[in-house]
């Protein structure tokens, strides 16, 4: 994949199915692929009018909306860098995030956002905002002396090296790490879903996760646009499990990728009120968090589709292992599948390559992997060892290699010297059926050092947890 851009796939994309539906917005109106261009190229070009040059990063922070689409779009392929954020975050956070990418241009719905605008006017960067009414308007963009010229952004080429999207780790126990991500990585990570999913022009899917995270960017939304096929937005811009089983059905949907958390919102709404019919899904998709086998088992069966479990991270610009569709292998419950368009191996802590099940750190490399952190030369000495990226996860290939998680390093719980691991804990827990949600975690303790805390939902018997922890400690 070296050399490619998603600008160029994209434009393949284009080219090939321009009349076909490409984006939706709930019961508002629908985008073919030759009308997004549209606006995508106007929108350039008047970024690029009001002085926006190539590697300037743009912050936006919007709903999923179908504005938000189109300037990312527009931002990229202005050759800028595209810096999604939350809508829902503090005026520090704001100032944090936009100060560490050094945005020079933050875009929001024509509501605004109060908490953006004011970290913005403190660190002297512009803001303008943008809309769409309907699929025959133009997009109103404020932005003063800009515009649109688009025989010039006609002669501006995408380079693979351009960064094209700038987004930050989650900081729970440091600050978080700021990640740049190249034309040429996000033409590796959609090129990759596409093709373990089997994307084409007849698939659609709904999305439910946020659009300024990699998984939904990603898996939901760019490699559904590299394959030719259909995105639908909700109408209130964000996941509602009230309408999204309407959603699904009216655009047809074949798939969905969501986190555990989401999965067991639909899991309760079908048990609390069922849908009369459920759409025929090719599969449904799980990623960013380790999803218990017995919820899968659950989806499985109240769904009628296989649940692919996957693993990703913002380093990889999302994807690092999948499993399979049914007709090309089994997919494995507790495990996230085989490599993806890039090389796995499991390390140990100098670099030895671990074989026969042994576990030791995951780490990772291919075209997808981002160079580096932003101005973080301390975390990129930790990370970048041996040739590989360094994940931080713990785990372990089966004999039919497929890959097992077992946990953070910075997470397992040190007992004694015994490592145990809170995803392993929690995987028994969630087996007993009048358990809806349960989290294990250390907490210190005089005699080991560290112990185990367990959390949950609903009546969880002493006995059951007597008997199923202790015989997992004897494993």
């Amino acid at each position: 994949m070296e050399g490619v851009t998603l600008i160029g796939l994209l434009n393949q994309v284009i080219d090939q199915f321009s009349s076909k539906r490409a984006l939706s917005v709930s019961g508002k109106f629908d985008l073919t692929y030759s009308r997004i261009h549209e606006l995508v190229e106007r929108a350039a070009s008047r970024l690029v009018a009001a002085g926006i040059n190539a590697g300037d990063v743009v912050a936006l922070t919007f709903p999923n909306t179908v504005e938000f689409v189109i300037m990312f779009l527009a931002v990229i392929r202005a050759r800028a860098t595209a810096a999604p954020l939350n809508a829902a975050y503090t005026p520090d956070e704001f100032e944090f995030y936009l100060s560490d990418s050094e945005s020079k241009l933050l875009l929001t719905p024509a509501e605004g956002n109060a908490a953006a605008q004011a970290a913005a006017s403190k660190l002297n960067i512009s803001h303008a905002t943008a809309t769409l009414l309907d699929a025959d308007s133009e997009l109103t963009l404020s932005l003063a002396h800009s515009e649109s010229d688009t025989n010039a952004i006609s002669k501006l080429t995408n380079d693979p090296s351009d960064v094209a999207l700038f987004l930050h780790t989650s900081g729970t126990t440091s600050r978080p790490k700021g990640v740049p991500l190249t034309q040429n990585n996000l033409a590796a990570s959609v090129s990759n879903i596409k093709s373990v999913y089997k994307l084409t022009e007849s698939d659609s899917t709904v999305i439910v996760l946020p659009l300024f995270h990699v998984h939904g960017m990603l898996a939901g939304l760019l490699s559904s646009f590299a394959a030719g096929a259909a995105v639908t937005l909700p109408a209130a811009g964000r996941f509602s499990a009230s309408t999204f089983w309407q959603d699904m059905i009216k655009y047809n949907a074949t798939w969905y990728t969501a986190v555990p958390t989401i999965h067991q919102i639909v899991l309760d709404r079908h048990v609390a009120k069922p849908e009369p019919v459920y759409p025929k899904l090719r599969f449904i998709r799980s990623c960013s968090a380790s999803l218990a086998p017995v919820i899968l088992s659950r989806l499985e069966e109240a769904f009628g589709a296989p649940v692919l479990e996957a693993y990703a991270m913002t380093e990889a610009t999302h994807l690092m292992s999948s499993n399979p569709l049914p007709e090309d292998g089994p997919h494995k419950p507790g495990s996230v599948g085989r490599p993806v368009g890039q090389e796995i191996a499991i390390l140990d802590e100098i670099g030895v390559p671990q074989e026969g099940g042994a576990k030791g750190e995951v780490c990772i490399r291919g075209p997808n992997v981002t160079k580096g952190y932003k101005n973080n030369p301390e975390a990129n000495k930790s990370a970048f060892l041996f040739g590989w990226f360094h994940t931080g996860d713990i785990g372990y290939f089966d004999s039919d290699g497929y890959l097992h998680l077992v946990g953070r390093i910075k997470e397992l719980i040190n007992r004694g010297g015994e490592k145990i691991s809170p995803i392993e804990v929690d995987a028994v827990l969630l087996s007993h059926p009048d358990i809806a949600q349960a989290v294990a975690f250390g907490v210190p303790d005089d005699k080991y050092g560290e112990e185990v805390k367990l959390l949950k939902t609903k009546n969880l018997t002493y006995s059951f947890v007597l008997t199923n922890v202790f015989l997992y400690h004897q494993c």
